[in-house]
């Protein structure tokens, strides 16, 4: 028998550990040649780790959420037979003996034991004598604790109407004075933090934050705790490039269906000609903003995993209808799970849209390095006076942040403004 120790291997340049996202084994698994170990997540893709060999699953190193080192053990496997360490594969180590492993190779206990090391529980106090009666405020929560009969608890039927009500176990409220429950100690159990019993509550969850979402929760953070961030609203008469729109989808053959997301980006790449402070990234260690030439928006896209950016590449040199293409493209991708780490990184401005769920405004989040972020809402139809005349027309507000450091109040108002201007007279979307 023969142990093959499975080391994280080096998954990317600059990556010096990865997060345990799915383990598909556990010990005492048998595991196929090319089965699957575990998928790994770093900053810019999740990578599947494959077995080399198949045997018995003797060791692993974590359990999901946990962050392993490149370099370390992942699992160990146990196989028949002896292997030499010339038939290993890099990231693999060969032993003959599992005890040799055992010595070399450090356990990598998991993040809760580093972060918060079990106490040994205290020896149980000795029974104190029988303290004077408290008031509601002596605890944090007024509750008569388990063990009572709500039928025994002395209430008024009007309070035991009201505890119904309410859907509050008066089995559970410790009365304040006397040992009748009052309306005052209802109010107090809720205000304390009391649960209400009512039928059909569901059960209390716990839910670890890990993967995709663990990486959400520290890139928004990362943002609002570094990124002074202001926005800037404003509402857009889109009918003329509907129904320009419109008559594009009518004629386009074999192409794919427009929708209004590549108008959008058109007139977005157009206007930041003539704006480009906001095409950029803001290294604040170094203090240097770059501004970008090239358009490379990032498109915020919605997934079981959670959100992702997809980045559509040179779009100021694209088509509406390669945009489309590429769009429906890069957004698959990432909903399957199959978008390569160079798509989902290298953006120099985001846009966010929620399409019909859009509301009235948003106050997008920033990318961060980049310097803002472009949200347009949902398209209404809404009287608006035109010439004097009410008349309907289609309505789209458009919301913009930006980082104050770099970007100034004034610039993303004329941005916006210069970018109204466009959507509203499309031709001038497309004419140079």
């Amino acid at each position: 028998m023969a142990t093959f120790t499975f080391n994280l291997p080096d998954i990317g340049e600059g990556i010096a550990e990865a997060e345990i996202v799915a383990m598909h084994v556990k010990i005492g698994d048998r595991i196929e040649e090319d089965g699957r170990i575990a998928d790994m997540m770093t900053d810019k893709a999740t990578v599947e780790m494959e077995s080399p060999v198949s045997g018995t699953v003797t060791k692993v190193a974590g359990a999901e959420g946990d962050v392993i080192a490149i370099g370390s053990m992942l699992v160990e496997i146990e196989i028949e037979g002896e292997v030499s360490d010339s038939d290993a594969e890099p990231g693999f180590d060969v032993a003959p003996e599992p005890e040799t492993i055992e010595a070399e190779t450090p356990k990598l206990p998991p993040v809760e034991e580093v972060a918060a090391p079990v106490a040994k529980p205290a020896p149980a106090p000795a029974p104190a004598p029988a303290a004077p009666k408290a008031s509601v405020r002596d605890g944090p929560l007024p509750s008569q604790g388990a063990g009572h009969d709500s039928a025994k608890v002395l209430a008024s039927p009007v309070v035991r109407q009201r505890a119904r009500d309410l859907g509050i176990d008066l089995a559970k409220v410790r009365p304040s004075e006397g040992t009748r429950i009052r309306h005052a100690d209802l109010d107090a159990y809720l205000n304390y933090g009391g649960t209400r019993a009512g039928p059909g509550r569901a059960a209390d969850e716990e839910i670890r934050v890990i993967g995709m979402r663990k990486r959400i929760a520290q890139n928004m953070a990362e943002s609002k705790r570094n990124i002074p961030h202001f926005t800037y609203v404003e509402e857009i008469d889109v009918t003329k490039m509907e129904d320009m729109r419109g008559e594009m989808n009518a004629s386009r053959g074999d192409r794919p269906k427009l929708t209004a997301l590549p108008i959008l980006i058109a007139a977005i790449c157009k206007t930041l000609r003539e704006y480009p402070m906001l095409n950029a990234r803001y290294d604040d260690e170094a203090n240097v903003v770059t501004r970008f030439g090239a358009v490379h928006l990032g498109i915020a896209t919605q997934t079981d995993a959670g959100l992702m950016v997809p980045v559509l590449r040179g779009a100021e040199s694209l088509s509406v209808w390669d945009m489309a293409s590429e769009i429906a493209r890069l957004a698959d991708a990432a909903r399957s799970g199959k978008a390569k780490s160079e798509e989902l990184s290298g953006s120099t401005l985001t846009l966010t849209s929620l399409g019909p769920l859009g509301g009235i405004a948003t106050t997008p989040v920033i990318n961060r390095p980049e310097v803002a972020i472009i949200g347009p809402n949902k398209i209404v139809e809404r009287p608006m006076v035109v010439d004097g005349a009410v008349v309907i027309r289609k309505m789209m507000n458009l919301s913009i942040s930006c980082d104050h450091r770099v970007v100034d109040g004034y610039d993303a108002a004329s941005f916006v403004q210069a970018l109204k201007r466009r959507i509203e007279t499309p031709i001038y979307i497309f004419a140079d």
